[in-house]
């Protein structure tokens, strides 16, 4: 017996999957992530503000919310950071470098909110951050799990996850308003 309860306590401890992850990040201000353009993301710089992190696609039927989500970005700067996380996770509906999606978003979109380098949101490739946002042990709130393209991720002023929208939320939608008013 103690043995089995030992073998369980080296599992839960030191399991891979959490030395892979690197373990939990204490708060979403320990990211830092590299940009879509070749700079840097530090969350860290979006403290007192909430923060909607949106995993993105070129190619989706859901791309029109870049639209949407611009407007939103535009009309809360003073409260609300937009960060977009393009990933191909998805029917390969994320397929250009970093480059094309940039263009592909500021020629067709206008976006002016951060946009972080093209990742995995899911998988064993998973990034660091999405790791954080779906792991209920880390972020406090829920496990989930990205669906599909612009799912959304709300923090609130003080770093913490507060609500999950599935794609099919528009970024203009009451839900997502009143969240953000609260």
């Amino acid at each position: 017996m103690f043995s089995l309860m030992l073998t369980l306590h080296c599992l839960l401890f030191f399991s891979p999957q959490a030395s892979d992850k690197g373990g939990c990040a204490a708060s979403i201000y320990d990211f830092k992530v590299a940009g879509l353009t070749g700079d840097s993301i530090d969350f860290a710089q979006f403290k007192g503000k909430k923060i909607l992190i949106v995993n993105t696609a070129s190619e989706c039927g859901f791309t029109p919310q870049y639209e949407g989500l611009e407007k939103l970005y535009k009309a809360n700067k003073d409260k609300l950071v937009i960060v977009g996380f393009p990933a191909n996770n998805f029917g390969a509906q994320e397929p250009g470098t970093n480059q094309q999606i940039a263009h592909f978003c500021k020629q067709n979109y206008g976006v002016s909110f951060p946009m972080a380098a093209k990742i995995s949101v899911k998988g064993d490739d998973m990034a660091p951050i999405y790791h954080w946002l779906t792991t209920k042990a880390c972020n406090h709130h829920s496990n989930s799990s990205v669906k599909w393209n612009f799912q959304k991720y709300l923090i609130n002023e003080q770093g913490q996850l507060v609500d999950v929208f599935y794609s099919i939320v528009r970024p203009e939608s009451h839900a997502i308003l009143k969240a953000i008013n609260r």
